[in-house]
C-alpha cells in the first residue's frame, strides 16, 4: 500500500494525465470537497470527478507542478502551480464563464486527509481574485494613491 503522500502526490499526476478514475477510485464515499472561500462543497467519488473536470474543461492544456508537499500521519498538506488556458467554459458552481482564450498561473494549497488509502476530506484554497482577474472577468485594482 502506498503513503499518503505518495497517494496525494498521484492525485496531481493523474489529473495532469487525465486520469480521473484514479481520483474516483482513492476518494472515501463519504469525501467532502471543500472549496475554500466560497464553501462549494463536493461529495464523494463523483465530486471527485466533478471537481477535476470542472477544471480540466475550462483548461485542457492546464497542467499542475506539486511545489511543496508535507504529510503527517493521516494529513497532506500540498502546495501547487496550476498553469493553463481557458478554451472551454470554466463551470463552477457559481456560475459559468465562457471562454476568454486568455492564459493563467495559480498559486493553490489543498489539505487533504487520506486514510487507509482513501482521500476522507480536502480543502482547495483558491486564490479566486487573481484567476478573475487573469481572466479578464474582473478589473486588477488601481494602484494606491500617495
Amino acid at each position: 500500500m502506498d503513503d499518503n503522500a505518495s497517494i496525494a502526490r498521484k492525485f496531481y499526476e493523474s489529473w495532469n494525465a487525465r486520469d480521473f478514475a484514479y481520483g474516483e477510485k482513492h476518494t472515501a464515499p463519504e469525501c467532502e470537497i471543500v472549496i475554500v472561500g466560497s464553501g462549494d462543497t463536493l461529495r464523494g467519488p463523483e465530486g471527485a470527478r466533478q471537481f477535476a473536470t470542472m477544471w480540466a474543461d475550462a483548461f485542457p492544456d492546464g497542467k499542475t507542478t506539486v511545489d511543496r508537499l508535507i504529510a503527517a500521519g493521516d494529513e497532506v498538506v500540498v502546495e501547487y502551480t496550476g498553469r493553463g488556458t481557458q478554451t472551454g467554459p470554466f463551470t463552477t458552481p457559481a456560475g459559468s464563464i465562457p471562454p476568454t482564450g486568455r492564459s493563467v498561473t495559480l498559486n493553490l494549497c489543498d489539505v487533504m486527509v487520506i486514510r487507509d488509502g482513501l482521500l476522507r476530506s480536502q480543502h482547495t484554497y483558491v486564490d479566486t481574485a487573481s484567476l478573475l482577474m487573469q481572466l479578464g472577468v474582473m478589473p486588477a485594482p488601481e494602484p494606491a494613491k500617495q
